[in-house]
């Protein structure tokens, strides 16, 4: 087995590249353990890395040195390869998807990491790509998308910078129209925004369904209506603290396995915080698994977690 270190430079707020490759030679050297280390060019570079990993049919432990955007990547570069397992090294900027797990920060000590044991999540298929966490449609999904242009900013890294993006994109209109097709119902409505959950937090502390079970087999999905901009701040507060209960006239959960959203003009989908543009986006729940692996001494079940 080879354990291979996929850093991405443009992760988080500065290049970690140097402090990564000390970390992982000061852990590595001397043990005797197949290892490699590769440093992403350009935008597309992590997923074709581990794609020609996973398709040597060999064992491989992989690790995400970055954030989220860099674990989608390459989520979607070994997508049905069941000679891989995957981790994530944790450097970006919010670090979502292992929010699940009872100690985030022990993703960031590699010695922990190597000791470690493994779970079989399952994946968003979103159209053509693939989401380890959580997909979003409307106000949520220009607001994930748009943290971007703000994370690089003095002082707003990870919520603020999610803060500040929603600020703008409230101003900027709330409500889309939206053809929602799900549990053999279609629902045309104007909502607020749609989130497809797989994991529990999202936008740098973001927490919408405390209770989504990333191995279960189903998607939590949440319908939020159309709120006027005096009603966003209560609404977007309670559903990032996972009270969308509170909010029955407002917020509908429903758990699926597949659901189709048609747009009336190409859309922005947030995909684990990465951008795709659609006019027409299916999730479904993939046949296919992640082997993920973490410290040993982590646990990761809902009724173990507090949240």
């Amino acid at each position: 087995m080879t354990h291979l270190f996929i850093i991405n430079p443009a992760a988080g707020s500065r290049n970690r590249t140097n402090e990564y490759k000390e970390k992982i030679e000061s852990v590595f050297a001397g043990t005797g353990l197949p290892y490699r280390i590769e440093v992403s060019g350009a935008p597309g570079e992590c997923a074709r890395i581990a794609r020609e990993a996973a398709k040597s049919g060999e064992e491989y432990r992989i690790y995400s040195c970055g954030g989220d955007g860099t674990m989608n990547e390459i989520i979607n570069g070994i997508a049905g390869f069941p000679n891989v397992s995957v981790t994530m090294y944790a450097g970006g900027s919010g670090n979502d998807f292992i929010r699940l797990f009872s100690d985030p920060e022990a993703f960031r000590d590699l010695s922990r990491l190597t000791d470690c044991k493994e779970a079989e999540f399952n994946l968003i298929r979103c159209n053509d790509q693939y989401s380890l966490n959580i997909c979003s449609v409307g106000l949520d999904a220009r607001i994930g998308t748009d943290v971007a242009n703000y994370k690089r900013l003095p002082l707003l890294s990870g919520f603020r910078a999610y803060a500040i993006s929603a600020v703008i994109n409230v101003i900027r209109g709330i409500a889309r129209h939206f053809v929602v097709e799900i549990e053999g119902e279609k629902i045309d409505d104007d909502f607020t925004m749609i989130s497809v959950c797989n994991g529990r937090y999202y936008g740098g502390g973001f927490n919408p369904v405390p209770e989504a079970d990333p191995s279960d087999g189903l998607l939590d999905v949440l319908l939020v209506k159309k709120v006027s901009r005096l009603q966003a701040a209560t609404v977007v507060g309670k559903y990032k603290d996972g009270r969308y209960k509170e909010l029955p006239h407002l917020v509908r959960h429903i758990r699926t396995n597949h659901l189709k959203i048609t747009c009336d003009e190409p859309s922005s989908i947030n995909v684990d915080g990465e951008l795709l543009v659609a006019k027409e986006v299916e999730f479904s729940v993939s046949p296919h698994k992640i082997r993920f692996f973490y410290p040993k001494d982590l646990t990761w079940e809902k009724e173990k977690v507090s949240v």
